[in-house]
């Protein structure tokens, strides 16, 4: 059985660190969840994919979005480090059920303070309040202007560059918000955009 994930960690580490959860229904989960120490694990050499830095156009803010186990690909790229320097500001917004389900914010505020100020840590539970993070769904923060307040930044086509990784409902909803009354468009090679997606199943 194969399936493709992605690395929490740096590339450059020597440990492989995978942000996962159990799905009872899935094909792979199940068989990894049972896995104890000593067991062997086939794992290709090359990455894959398009959600990498080197596809993102100039702008002065990039803006990660994630939900769930989806925060991996960002925590991987901001523990590297490579490439950033390029944009003024960095928001990386964690979106989950419950803040139990916050697992990487030690983290994420470790690595806000390695960035002295560049990078801005905002999360979002969307079924309890919590102190310091906001309530709700991604796109309705956007929507009514929460998500830009809390950050202190704006969330437009003239200044930012959105990566969306996640629940693919939330990919889509907030892709076409976002089309739609923030004038931003999908990213492609042949026609530079503002939105790099991808969906996380």
């Amino acid at each position: 059985m194969q399936r493709a994930y992605s690395y929490v960690n740096a590339p450059s580490s020597d440990n492989l660190e995978f942000y996962l959860v159990t799905v009872p229904e899935g094909k792979l989960s199940p068989p990894l969840h049972k896995l104890t120490p000593g067991d062997s694990l086939m794992i290709t050499k090359e990455a894959a994919g398009f959600f990498v830095l080197d596809e993102i156009p100039e702008c002065d803010t990039l803006w990660m979005l994630a939900t769930g186990t989806a925060l991996g690909p960002f925590l991987s790229i901001l523990q590297q480090g490579q490439g950033l320097e390029r944009f003024n500001d960095i928001v990386l917004v964690h979106a989950a059920r419950f803040a139990r389900d916050l697992s990487y914010l030690p983290l994420m505020l470790e690595l806000m303070q390695r960035y002295n100020g560049k990078l801005h840590i905002q999360t979002v539970v969307s079924r309890e309040e919590v102190p310091g993070s906001l309530t709700g769904r991604v796109p309705a923060l956007i929507a009514d202007g929460t998500l830009e307040a809390a950050v202190g930044l704006p969330l437009n086509a003239q200044t930012g560059h959105v990566m969306l990784c996640g629940n693919p409902q939330m990919v889509r909803d907030t892709q076409q918000l976002l089309k739609e009354t923030r004038e931003m468009r999908k990213h492609l090679r042949r026609k530079p955009g503002h939105i790099t997606s991808e969906h996380y199943w």
